[in-house]
């Protein structure tokens, strides 16, 4: 029989997602026979322990007795029980700085290391995530800081909300001015982020019809990096060789800041990547933009004003384009900026249940009969003491 552990999430700040509901704990034994769940006690978690010893689900402190377990954030390394089996974002697979020191102490422990990060499917798109609700709750800042900004209106924070019925629910209060926001991403935040947008009713137009027309109702246009990246020398758009020769490229994007009033940047982005603009252009008059919300959160990355990441309950600063410097954000001459980089913890309890929908449709058969499975396989960062052949890269970053 497998024993899998639900770890209890001693990062600080505390997270309140959990990999598995209870009702999703009691579906996996009932699916797999030969597998029992076992709950470490939490009292951060968006989910009391009381519900899950009400569906039957044993709670322990002491894991040691399991073979697999489950967390969501790093797991401190005075934690880390040797010679087990681990899925959690270990942010290491970037040579993170700050989790050097966690992934030494994984190889030191014989530890396992299957990183939800590296779960992909064969066309390389990853098999599970949060991105939905951070696409979501970015969405919902944007607007929130619109309101407060131009005093229209005022939201409750995803946080305050006991859920997304009940963020969603905030809308009916009020009546969205007729906002040209600009979404920039095809991947699972920008779909949460038109998630939103069209549960709001919020109208599509083409990029032409954003540039060439006014509305009196709030627009959005769905932009892909062929919409605001060019080949520098005038070659035909190449995806493929964008994403290997993103030098060869220059951002085109300048075009609708001149048309939009709310950006949402949800794009996938390295540092040979070209912006979407720089501090000067920012500086420029016909800049309209005046909120940005920042889903990706690459600290002067994609977007030069991001000059830090925010948190959920301080989520905006106020960017000033003449002197590029952090002022308070809602200001009349600032752009706002909204980068908070955890931004599915604000939505906890629906950002749970639609990911451990994932783990059990995709991953845990795969996981529970891994020595057949190349998605576990190309999954394992170590195991046996070692770097798996996959990730040899990481040799100079852990020694």
């Amino acid at each position: 029989m497998a024993i899998i552990g639900l770890i209890r999430e001693s990062k600080k700040p505390y997270d309140k997602r959990v990999a598995l509901s209870p009702a999703q704990c009691v579906d996996v034994m009932n699916s797999f026979t030969d597998v029992k769940i076992v709950v470490q006690p939490s009292p951060h978690r968006c989910i009391s322990d009381a519900e899950y010893l009400e569906a039957g689900i044993e709670m322990s402190e002491n894991l040691d007795h399991c073979d697999i377990l489950l967390g969501i954030k790093e797991v401190p390394i005075e934690d880390l029980i040797a010679n087990k089996t681990y899925l959690f974002f270990s942010h290491t697979i970037k040579k993170q700085p700050h989790n050097r020191k966690l992934l030494r102490t994984i190889l030191q422990k014989n530890i396992r290391m299957v990183d939800y990060e590296t779960l992909v499917w064969e066309n390389g798109s990853r098999v599970l995530g949060f991105g939905r609700f951070a696409g979501v709750v970015g969405t919902h800042n944007a607007f929130l800081t619109w309101g407060e900004k131009f005093n229209l209106f005022h939201l409750k924070p995803a946080y305050l909300c006991e859920n997304y019925a009940e963020m969603k629910a905030e809308y009916d209060k009020i009546e969205m001015p007729p906002l040209k926001i600009a979404l920039c991403g095809d991947g699972r935040v920008a779909h949460g982020c038109l998630e939103l947008l069209n549960l709001l009713h919020i109208r599509e137009v083409t990029p032409q019809e954003f540039l060439d027309e006014q509305f009196d109702v709030p627009t959005y246009v769905h932009l892909v990096t062929e919409d605001f990246y060019a080949h520098k020398d005038g070659e035909l758009w190449d995806k493929a060789d964008f994403y290997h020769n993103p030098e060869n490229y220059v951002s085109t994007f300048k075009q609708y800041t001149q048309h939009c009033d709310v950006m949402l940047n949800a794009i996938f982005w390295n540092e040979r990547i070209p912006r979407f603009f720089s501090k000067e252009d920012m500086k420029a008059r016909d800049f309209k933009i005046k909120v940005i919300a920042d889903i990706s959160c690459d600290v002067n990355g994609s977007i030069p004003a991001t000059m830090k990441d925010t948190t959920i309950e301080d989520p905006v600063f106020g960017y000033h384009p003449l002197s590029e410097t952090i002022e308070a954000p809602f200001l009349k001459n600032t752009i706002d900026v909204m980068a908070v980089s955890n931004l599915p913890c604000e939505l906890p309890y629906d950002a749970s249940i639609a990911f451990g929908e994932q783990l059990i449709k995709y991953v845990m058969g795969n996981l529970l009969n891994a020595k057949n499975s190349r998605m576990i396989h190309f999954a394992t960062i170590a195991q046996n003491g070692e770097l798996t052949e996959r990730y040899k890269y990481l040799k100079d970053y852990v020694e």
